[in-house]
């Protein structure tokens, strides 16, 4: 009598799937932003780079590995929406993606041509907290929100519902208010002002999209406007 192997489990395989294309999509991030910093200033024995670089790389395949044991769809969805995406969000989200290039190259350069021992201690100090709501907020918001996608749609497949729970009791779109963040801190923690020139656009980028989607939500998701009178912040608590 033949034993037959035993057939692996297929939503096993599925998340294995899911987990190596997540992780090939973190490294090839990270593989490009260290490409562009390191090539524009010309050196790899720059320390500050390879201190943000490293720290940030882990971080990211630790939220990565979180989110995939804590709610795998929220993974696939932000990995690859499955459909019905704003064309409009489509062009913001490739432009967001040549200023983030634009950002890390100007730093890159401007590393390259000063010292980032320039920067006041003092100011980079504040930059580096700034990172705790910088990549807390967005951390925050995908554990309560499992409509999080990494493009503007109404994912009536799910089930979309409004969310209200997490920082989302403070400002209605606290992902962007993280990348935000990120934007201004980034340049000052490695050292360049000239860095806040491309992400001072990628801001402006970051509040256009948060416009559109904020209007998208209000026209198309049942409870969001009713919700938009509960929570007056789209962004900036209190100011906007």
């Amino acid at each position: 009598m033949s034993i037959s192997p035993e057939q692996p489990n297929p939503q096993t395989r599925s998340f294995w799937r899911l987990a190596a294309r997540q992780l090939l999509q973190t490294a090839l991030t990270f593989l490009v932003m260290g490409a562009t910093l390191f090539l524009a200033a010309g050196r790899l024995d720059w320390w500050e780079a390879w201190a943000f670089l490293i720290p940030y790389f882990l971080l990211a395949v630790g939220a990565g590995i979180w989110m995939l044991n804590t709610n795998p769809e929220l993974s696939q969805e932000r990995l690859r929406p499955a459909g019905n995406v704003k064309k409009w969000d489509n062009l913001l989200v490739g432009l967001n993606l040549v200023l983030s290039l634009a950002l890390y190259a100007v730093i890159g350069l401007d590393a390259g041509r000063t010292s980032a021992s320039l920067m006041p201690v003092w100011v980079r100090v504040i930059a580096m907290l700034g990172f705790v709501p910088a990549f807390g907020l967005p951390t925050w918001a995908s554990r309560v929100n499992t409509y999080l996608s990494s493009r503007v749609r109404i994912q009536d497949e799910r089930g979309h519902a409004l969310v209200e729970a997490g920082p989302y009791r403070l400002v209605r779109h606290p992902m962007y208010l993280g990348m935000v963040l990120y934007a201004v801190c980034v340049p000052l923690l490695l050292g360049s002002w000239w860095g806040l020139v491309p992400g001072g656009v990628l801001i402006a980028v970051i509040f256009l999209r948060t416009a559109l989607e904020d209007r998208t939500l209000q026209d198309e998701l049942a409870g969001y406007r009713e919700y938009c009178q509960r929570v007056r912040s789209r962004l900036i608590p209190g100011i906007w």
